[in-house]
């Protein structure tokens, strides 16, 4: 990666500094690929369904808002740690451990941004006329394939700005990540650690600053990205 660099870029910051930044990448990569599914799912569910525990469902999925980021991750940490429930059991039967490991990053960051990509794309359903919807219904489609042929291409946009959202979220997380996965060098430090390592420690604050500067990038292209996708995938259903 860093022979691909430019001279006074790949020697701005160390080969782990480095590391931290294609890090936050990989772990918001995998975080907003990996809840989009899930996300759709329930944001559907909440737009469209009625049932008894909605307002409970809701608020379980925005709850990573309203808590501390801290007692997010320690709940992650008692449930997928190796002694938790789940995460002796995941490592007991199919080997995967969470805690410490960069996956586990990417499931904090997954929890931490869920609310927000499921608001996004919620509220893309709910603009959509149901009516639409019902009249594929009465020719005889399926649930499943109205939402694939009728809504899904309606809501593209909000899923885009969505999975942005969730990703640049995803790039920020901190408390979760920390709490859930520590911070070590190489292994799970992510951009926003790093960020708090340099601020630890004196003379820190140069390298710290390069950092931030460098997640403001991040940040600013994937609110154009999400801006542009939105834009043309909007005009290309208007269009057809």
């Amino acid at each position: 990666m860093l022979d691909a660099l430019p001279d006074w870029l790949a020697t701005a910051l160390s080969h782990d500094e480095w590391r931290a930044v294609a890090l936050s990448l990989r772990v918001s990569f995998w975080a907003t690929l990996a809840s989009l599914p899930l996300g759709i799912l329930v944001a559907y569910v909440l737009a469209r369904c009625e049932f008894w525990g909605k307002q409970a469902l809701n608020g379980l999925v925005h709850l990573p808002l309203i808590l501390p980021p801290v007692a997010t991750g320690y709940l992650l940490l008692i449930t997928f740690g190796r002694k938790g429930p789940v995460g002796a059991a995941l490592d007991e039967h199919l080997g995967i451990v969470l805690a410490f490991r960069w996956t586990g990053a990417a499931l904090a960051a997954g929890v931490m941004a869920f609310p927000l990509m499921v608001r996004a794309i919620r509220l893309a359903i709910e603009a959509v006329d149901p009516k639409l919807e019902q009249a594929a219904s009465t020719l005889g489609a399926s649930r499943p394939w109205v939402f694939a042929t009728v809504t899904l291409p309606l809501i593209l946009p909000g899923v885009i700005a969505g999975a942005i959202l969730a990703f640049a979220k995803a790039m920020g997380e901190f408390g979760a990540t920390i709490t859930f996965v520590s911070n070590i060098p190489g292994q799970t430090q992510t951009l926003p650690s790093a960020i708090y390592s340099f601020l630890q420690v004196p003379g820190g604050d140069a390298k710290a600053m390069q950092l931030v500067l460098i997640a403001i990038a991040i940040a600013l292209t994937a609110l154009f990205l999400s801006e542009w996708l939105g834009r043309s995938v909007a005009r290309r259903i208007a269009g057809s």
